[in-house]
């Protein structure tokens, strides 16, 4: 899918605002120089493929105002974006090579690395409250031990539902205690409202819709569960063209540094594209959404360090994987460096 030329009008910066994004720019092209003698592309690819993804608003942005391609347009690199309706969608693209970077969460991106998707995350595009557990508004259930033999919707090798699975475990409950239904987020949202599941693991900005216009509840919250947004390239690519990748994290500097200038635009945006209503998207990015940490870091390696014992004691990954050694390989803590404002 190319960059669309339709009739929705780009919101444009303010003076101020461009000025900012001129001088984010120069230090992320300075960046791009210094690193530029220890890799350069094999050759610049014809086509970079990458995902948009309604719970990443800075991907929304950067493919709204085309920034990305009129970059890559120097080298002659057409830019070709795909949608992904969540981490397994984005994880499963990238796996078959249709995609060569894709936006996920950093605990199912650890899950796919342990299972052999040959993925590493050089940025993280966002520290989300992106998921949490949902009822209805007349729902009967009160707590986390009420779950127990109940109807939960949740997509599987998804942030969401690994966090079903961490929570069931702070009370003493397993993936055997529920009944688990696997659905896509789209379809869980409508599942729960409904009445043919009892609870859904929920995912902005479905999550946020379906509270302010269907009454929901969130039965369960833990913004520590909540695992990173990681954007992944897929190891081969990453190699061949590291030069390409900086530019696309570059570009992804940019969007962040308009998107925390301009969070109201930004839910304009994603209220357009995802087709939620305007208060739905405010939540999402003003309230849900920390954009100030693109850096990887120790702090990121910590935090999948913290879930990763999920993996093993519900057996999602094969014996004997060495998850410490799956996490140093997934996140990337050097190669962005030079690239990201503080």
């Amino acid at each position: 899918m190319s960059r669309r030329n339709d009739s929705k009008q780009a919101l444009p910066p303010t003076r101020r605002d461009a000025l900012a994004l001129g001088a984010g720019l120069a230090a992320g092209l300075a960046g791009l120089t210094s690193v530029g003698a220890r890799a350069q592309d094999t050759a610049a690819p014809k086509e970079l493929r990458l995902d948009y993804a309604y719970y990443s608003p800075t991907s929304l942005v950067l493919r709204r105002f085309g920034w990305l391609e009129e970059d890559l347009a120097k080298d002659g690199t057409a830019v070709r974006w795909v949608l992904s309706a969540g981490s397994n969608r984005a994880l499963e693209y990238l796996n078959a090579g249709s995609l060569d970077i894709g936006s996920t969460a950093g605990l199912a991106a650890l899950l796919a690395r342990a299972n052999g998707n040959p993925i590493r995350a050089p940025y993280i595009f966002s520290r989300p409250e992106w998921t949490a557990l949902v009822v209805r508004g007349d729902s009967g259930i009160r707590s986390l031990a009420d779950l127990k033999g109940r109807r939960i919707a949740a997509t599987k090798g998804t942030d969401p539902y690994l966090f079903l699975l961490r929570a069931l475990h702070t009370v003493g409950l397993k993936r055997g205690d529920i009944e688990h239904v696997a659905l896509q987020h789209a379809d869980g949202r409508a599942a729960l409202e409904q009445g043919r599941v009892d609870a859904w693991a929920g995912l902005d900005p479905l999550m946020a819709a379906s509270e302010l216009d269907a009454g929901s509840k969130l039965l369960y919250r833990n913004v520590g569960f909540n695992t990173y947004g990681f954007l992944n390239v897929r190891e081969e690519f990453l190699a061949r063209h590291p030069q390409t990748v900086r530019r696309v994290i570059a570009a992804y500097e940019r969007a962040r540094a308009w998107t925390l200038a301009n969070p109201s635009d930004a839910a304009k945006i994603l209220s357009e594209e995802a087709k939620v209503s305007l208060p739905v998207a405010l939540l999402q990015v003003k309230l849900r959404s920390d954009f100030s940490r693109p850096q990887p870091s120790d702090e990121h390696l910590k935090a999948l360090q913290a879930a990763a014992p999920i993996l093993t004691a519900e057996q999602l990954v094969k014996p004997g994987v060495d998850l410490n050694r799956t996490i140093a390989d997934l996140v990337d803590t050097r190669f962005a460096t030079g690239l990201v404002k503080a």
